[in-house]
């Protein structure tokens, strides 16, 4: 808009303009401080009393013992696939039994942290922010606080920590049933020897591949956490606020583990 006198921008259409450049960054920095905010509340009440153990103890089972099926269920058929595409190329060059090495060193390295974490993300995050998001129209939240309980230690903090616990474990289940299924596909239906599938993974595997899994998962498992936590901690809106954040939690998570996946395996490689 302009004076209609000495037709300059009227201080309306400044604030205007500058509103439609800021606006996306200031929400993008509000969002990153509040999930940063209530991250490191998060951890800073894991060490505080009381100690609530046995929702520990129910986070790690719902996480842990939950996801195992679907884990199992995409380790053993991710192992499968990779075997039979691993079969095939390497034939062509007389190399094919080396499959066991090279599948064991995809499994721990890469794909296992992150398909594990992709199916934690799917069943265990999504639940994480639906059920806080409940929690919170509903008021149950609040109910906490004013029974003096800290909603981010009783319900936050054993997420973080099963989470944080839990992956790693799965992450090991999800390359063992990768494995077994290669076996199957490698030595029972490819005819690949048995000795020489089991000889090359022990001489291609080394204690760091199982210790970049490992880390990747855990780091994976409290990127999970933390933002499915603070999708449904924050939720505002009714139901339709809880499917939005549901889903927001969903798509930050697995953005999330992508990125996070690339920058450790390039700080680990040097």
């Amino acid at each position: 808009m302009t004076d209609e006198v000495s037709g300059k921008p009227t201080v309306g259409a400044s604030f205007t303009w500058l509103d439609a450049v800021l606006g996306p960054l200031v929400y993008v920095l509000e969002h990153v401080g509040s999930y940063v905010q209530l991250t490191a509340s998060t951890v800073l009440w894991i060490v505080r009393r009381p100690f609530r153990f046995g929702q520990y103890l129910h986070q790690m089972e719902f996480i842990g013992v939950g996801s195992s099926f679907i884990v199992i269920v995409t380790g053993l058929f991710s192992g499968m696939v990779l075997a039979l595409q691993t079969v095939h190329s390497l034939r062509e060059y007389g190399a094919e039994s080396t499959v066991g090495g090279i599948v064991a060193i995809s499994l721990l390295r890469e794909i296992s942290p992150v398909f594990a974490a992709l199916m934690v993300t799917a069943r265990a995050g999504s639940s994480m922010a639906a059920e806080l998001g409940n929690m919170r129209i509903t008021e149950q939240i609040d109910a906490l606080v004013t029974m003096a309980v800290s909603p981010v230690q009783y319900l936050l903090s054993p997420r973080l920590v099963a989470s944080v616990l839990m992956l790693p474990l799965l992450c090991i289940l999800y390359t063992c049933v990768g494995l077994l299924g290669s076996y199957v596909v490698a030595v029972q239906w490819n005819g690949i020897d048995l000795g020489a599938f089991i000889s090359y993974i022990e001489s291609f595997v080394v204690l760091n591949d199982l210790a970049m899994g490992t880390t990747k998962a855990a780091i994976f498992g409290a990127l999970i956490a933390s933002l499915s936590c603070h999708q449904g901690y924050h939720v505002s809106g009714g139901a339709q606020g809880v499917g939005l954040a549901t889903t927001r939690a969903v798509v930050q998570s697995a953005v999330a583990i992508l990125i996070a996946n690339y920058i450790i395996t390039s700080l680990m490689n040097e």
